[in-house]
């Protein structure tokens, strides 16, 4: 009887063994795979955290007028010009700016804030038809005027053009990537204090 009882408590102790073994071997297999996912988040992160940039190219040509009046009605003094620009505008997100932060307990990519785009106009004029007043001559600050300008028509027609629209839709493709990895791990992407259900959710992001 007892070596019956030593019997039953030896194979109970082999049993807890084997439980906490499993436990702590399943405990450090998940704790492995959980680092390996996080990681592997982190670097689809930090490889979309590059500039996307969306060019386009604006012709155009522009009417430049200036008149001085010297306090009678019968005398002033008007300059002209004709300006031809041809600029090249860039719609830049720059995805270093991404504030973000994971949650491994969690499972949760979570985004608090989304980059701006950045305009960059750079145009290049050129005059024709220069005609100054006899007394209302062009000056540097007449040029600085007109390149002003023309950058905000630009940024104007930028902002009612596709170009826009095309760089949000690559960075929103960036960003798309992102949930695609996540997903199929498990993990869960939040914005605004809202989880991501699809990837169609993600165009939310620009409202």
């Amino acid at each position: 009887m007892k070596n019956l009882k030593t019997l039953i408590l030896g194979a109970l102790m082999m049993l807890a063994i084997v439980l906490i073994y499993d436990y702590i071997k399943g405990y450090r297999t998940e704790q492995a795979n959980l680092i390996a996912q996080t990681e592997l988040i982190e670097k689809e992160v930090q490889s979309v955290s590059k500039l996307i940039v969306t060019e386009a190219s604006y012709g155009k040509v522009y009417t430049y007028e200036n008149t001085k009046s010297y306090g009678w009605d019968y005398f002033s003094s008007q300059k002209t010009a004709v300006v031809i620009s041809n600029a090249k505008a860039q719609v830049i997100y720059d995805l270093k700016n991404l504030e973000y932060s994971i949650d491994s307990e969690r499972k949760e990519i979570v985004f608090s804030k989304l980059p701006d785009a950045t305009i960059n106009i750079n145009p290049n004029l050129n005059f024709y038809q220069l005609d100054n007043g006899i007394l209302n001559t062009f000056e540097a600050k007449d040029f600085n005027s007109m390149k002003q300008k023309i950058s905000k028509d630009i940024e104007r027609q930028i902002r009612n053009s596709d170009i826009l629209k095309n760089a949000d839709e690559r960075l929103l493709i960036e960003l798309t990537r992102i949930f695609v990895l996540s997903n199929s791990m498990g993990w869960t992407v939040v914005y605004d204090g809202k989880s991501v259900e699809n990837a169609t959710e993600i165009t939310e992001f620009k409202d």
